[in-house]
């Protein structure tokens, strides 16, 4: 009842606003003055019924709110519509322009964007909504500061044209809009306040201008808002007296209805005789709060502080100036602060310069005269004494003494070192002459210089001689002749193991395992390479008396002669690689460059897009989304579609559309070309009810994916990439059946739009989420995840061909490679035991010709040592290869025949669900 009760008297009070403002009862403290100087707002009445040739730059101020729907929307832009009949727009005439709000700001044309009425009209019907806030003292403070700037098309206030602000809104402000409407007043804008609905009226008065009766509105309801267009076709359509006589004013002079009045820029008041104006004295007539002076500007006033002192960011109060703060002081050493400015000042040891800022070391030497011998040196605090090259300090610090050549060079003297006055020379020790180089010395032979009387031969000693004897002899105890002995027995024989006499000589002989080497008298091993670290990683080979290092097939030696290093296959072969060719083993693969793919040759390649994908759309076709943003949808997806080579062996497409239920468009193996795919899409039908995101992802997993609608083998190793798309919160749980697709190797891209929910787009998206996850704010910017979409999948697909790599090539000698569905051949180093690996994995052989051939096997021979039991050991490298080959082929046909078993299911399935 109170709702219906409001209602009556909005719609009685609309049509009391409506009437013309002479017909209404205003108090009589309201009644206007039409005089020269009368109170009315100098940019009211600006044409008569007719604007032709009126010079005006009108700017429309829209609410655009979340609480104006879409149809009362649609009614502010018919009302703008229709205002705009009755305006003669064009640059020398009127101008316009039209800001919209909510939250924030948004500029949808200037006044200089136009220059026909046609224009106008058609950027008007083309806006959008905002649906945000209703940030009102914020559109009206953007208008004052930007649209009415001569740099957005506002012309000179010099040039006297009439400035108008007509603002609609519906609601109450979430910021204050008094100071800042007034503030677009005191400067010359006419604003017209027209609120719709239950909006407060003492709000709207402290917008419009004054008087309130000829710029105020209040309608029930936005249809009503049509009959105001004749009201203000009466209020804008007037003569332009300003420019038809000779006003007088100083600065500025204002229409009014049937008259005019003068105004003044901002920082001054009109004069008593009502056309000079006077500079305002901010400073006298308000409490500025100044600390120290007021210094009026053009429009206000600051505050400055005295010589020596910083305005705070307050703007009033001071703060004493740190000069030493400042980067350009010069101070060398140190600065200190002063009452208005700053001194310099040096560290210990230096003094000031007569610059007053550098400073220099004090000289000490000078000052105190030390007596030093040679040379003074200052310090920081002090001096010390230093000697000439040469010389060196004596330890009263003052004098100095020669240096000691012979300790401080290197003299090349062999034996003994003797300095002289300015040098040195060398001598030698007793028993040893100087040569003539005068460094190195020689022996004294005292064998030539006495009669030795030795038997065989004399010797040299360090201050004699002595005798000697040949081999095989020793010395007699006279020191001069000598006796035969055993030639063994000498002992320096020099045979390694052991020494056996002959005659008057000897021979040697090794141990057993041993044989003589060359000389005759030490000993090797017969097997080098058992008897040595020989350091070999594959193959040692004896030969002759040392061995050598060899490498397995496949490798070539190291530089170092021991490690082994594989063929570099690539260089050594016709590889036939498009791009790259990697090494791999005995073999090498195809590689490709950076934004292409290896093709199904294994050696050519091709761009990304050109790779064959699987790829399903999954479309929100709820009511939300409404049908002209689902045409855009239908071009994003056109748009993926087109940077997709398509076709049976490249990209597959499937679209799957939701709202309440889940219809597919088509499936991955309906359509073969582009064109036909394109053409499905352009007339898909639109669902426009609930939101079960959920459902369609169970429906993408469980069968949009299958081989029944088209999408190849895992075996195929073909990317599968679902691209899920939706503006609001799913009805129903995302989670779980995005995290069963991701986990089943499913890469998910999520595009949110508008009201889309984070968190659940991060659910739906695969890791990293911020390569999988796009979000636009509407419909107009998905273009730009287009692109970056196109290029997501371009890079998974680059991924996928790196993936799918397999060798371009077979060589001489190579293990069979594996087939697509076999694992990579496991490491025998990595297996501990052969026979428990075999019993483990019987399971697999149960059956069959299997079973007898894993017999034949393993157990083929049980007698021990035989050849045969040595060719079917079971542990031997190439029959336990032998045994994964034959585990993969079994493994292989019981995937083909459960994936077979699995399509027939769907297709039963189906055919229950459609009868």
């Amino acid at each position: 009842m109170e709702k219906m009760l409001v209602g009556c008297f909005l719609l009685i009070l609309g049509q009391i606003l409506l009437l013309p403002a002479e017909a209404r009862e205003w108090p009589p403290s309201r009644s206007i003055s039409r005089g020269r100087h009368a109170r009315t707002h100098p940019q009211t009445a600006l044409l008569e019924s007719s604007c032709e040739n009126k010079r005006a730059d009108v700017v429309f101020i829209i609410d655009s709110s979340r609480s104006v729907n879409t149809h009362d929307y649609a009614k502010v832009k018919e009302f703008i519509v229709d205002i705009l009949q009755f305006l003669d727009i064009g640059p020398d005439v009127t101008r316009v322009g039209l800001l919209q709000y909510g939250s924030t700001v948004k500029n949808e044309f200037s006044l200089k964007t136009f220059k026909r009425k046609s224009e106008v009209e058609h950027a008007v019907k083309r806006m959008r909504h905002l649906s945000t806030g209703t940030m009102t003292g914020l559109a009206i403070q953007y208008a004052l500061n930007i649209a009415f700037s001569e740099a957005e098309g506002a012309r000179p206030l010099r040039e006297n044209v009439p400035r108008v602000i007509m603002i609609v809104t519906d609601g109450r402000p979430q910021d204050s809009v008094a100071e800042v409407a007034a503030k677009a007043r005191d400067t010359g804008i006419l604003i017209f306040a027209i609120g719709v609905g239950q909006v407060d009226f003492n709000t709207l008065k402290a917008i419009g201008s004054e008087p309130h009766e000829d710029h105020v509105f209040l309608v029930a309801n936005f249809s009503q808002m049509e009959s105001l267009t004749s009201v203000f076709q009466n209020k804008l359509c007037i003569q332009d007296l300003c420019a038809a006589e000779d006003h007088g004013c100083e600065q500025l002079c204002v229409n009014l209805l049937g008259s005019f009045v003068c105004q003044c820029y901002s920082g001054y008041t009109l004069a008593e005789d009502g056309k000079r104006c006077v500079a305002v004295d901010y400073c006298a007539s308000e409490n500025h709060g100044c600390e120290h002076e007021c210094v009026n500007t053009d429009s206000s006033y600051f505050c400055r502080c005295p010589k020596g002192f910083a305005l705070n960011p307050d703007k009033k109060t001071c703060t004493k100036i740190d000069y030493c703060a400042s980067p350009d002081h010069g101070c060398q050493h140190e600065c200190v602060n002063t009452d208005d400015s700053y001194s310099c000042r040096c560290l210990k040891g230096f003094t000031l310069n007569p610059d007053q800022k550098t400073c220099r070391r004090i000289n000490y030497c000078a000052l105190n005269k030390p007596g030093c011998e040679h040379e003074c040196i200052n310090t920081e605090e002090g001096y010390y004494c230093r000697c000439r090259r040469g010389y060196t300090l004596d330890p009263n610090g003052k004098t100095c003494s020669r240096v000691d050549h012979c300790a401080e060079q290197d003299h090349g003297c062999a034996q003994l070192c003797l300095n002289t006055g300015d040098s040195f020379v060398c001598q030698c020790s007793e028993g040893f002459v100087i040569n003539e180089d005068l460094k190195t010395c020689s022996r004294v032979d005292y064998c030539l210089l006495s009669d030795h009387g030795c038997e065989y031969s004399c010797v040299n000693t360090d201050r004699s001689f002595a005798c000697q004897c040949p081999e095989e002899h020793v010395l007699r105890s006279d020191g001069k002749t000598c006796a035969k002995l055993d030639s063994c027995a000498l002992g320096n024989h020099g045979c390694e193991h052991s020494c056996v006499s002959s005659g008057g000589s000897f021979v040697c002989q090794c141990f057993e395992g041993y044989i003589l080497r060359e000389d005759r008298k030490t000993c090797r091993r017969k097997d080098i390479c058992q008897a040595v670290d020989h350091g070999c990683e594959h193959i040692c080979v004896n030969s002759d008396e040392s061995y050598i290092c060899k490498c397995l097939e496949g490798f070539r030696l190291a530089e170092d002669g021991k490690h082994c290093r594989r063929k570099d296959v690539c260089k050594s072969t016709h590889h036939g690689c498009e791009h790259i060719c990697v090494n791999r083993g005995s073999s090498y693969i195809c590689k490709c460059s950076k934004g292409f793919i290896l093709a199904e040759d294994g050696r050519r390649c091709k761009r990304c897009t050109e790779g064959p994908v699987d790829l399903v759309f999954v479309i929100d076709g709820s009511k939300s989304l409404g049908e002209e943003n689902f045409e855009i949808v239908k071009q994003f997806v056109t748009g993926i579609i087109d940077s997709l080579a398509i076709s049976p062996k490249a990209a597959r497409v499937g679209l799957l559309q939701y709202s309440t239920q889940v219809r597919t468009e088509f499936t991955l193996r309906n359509f073969s070309s582009a064109k036909d795919m394109k053409k499905a899409v352009a007339h898909m039908k639109y669902m426009g009810k609930g939101s079960m995101t959920g459902l369609a992802l169970k429906h993408m997993f469980e069968r949009s994916f299958t081989q029944v609608e088209g999408a190849r083998p895992l075996s195929a190793r073909v990317p599968r990439v679902a691209i899920v798309l939706t503006d609001g919160r799913a009805q129903d749980d995302v989670s779980e059946w995005a995290s069963k697709a991701q986990a089943n190797g499913v890469t998910m891209y999520a595009v949110g739009v508008g009201k889309a929910i984070e968190e659940e787009l991060q659910e739906i998206a695969s890791e990293p989420t911020e390569e999988h996850l796009f979000y636009a704010e509407d419909f107009s910017t998905m273009g730009e995840i287009s692109d970056k979409l196109r290029k997501g999948i371009c890079e998974a697909l680059e991924d996928s061909g790196g993936r799918r790599d397999s060798p371009a090539g077979e060589l001489p000698k190579r293990a069979r490679q594996p087939t697509e569905s076999e694992p990579v051949t496991i490491n025998i180093r990595d297996i501990l035991s052969c026979s428990n690996f075999a019993v483990q994995h019987r399971y697999l052989f149960e059956e069959n010709n299997l079973a007898r051939s894993t017999q034949k096997l393993f157990h083929s021979t049980k007698s021990s040592g035989s050849p045969l039991a040595e060719k079917h050991n079971q542990c031997k490298c190439e029959n336990l290869i032998m045994f994964q080959n034959l585990a993969n082929e079994e493994v292989r046909k019981l995937t083909q025949r459960l994936e077979e078993m699995t399509q027939r299911m769907e297709a039963l399935e189906n055919r229950l669900r459609y009868r």
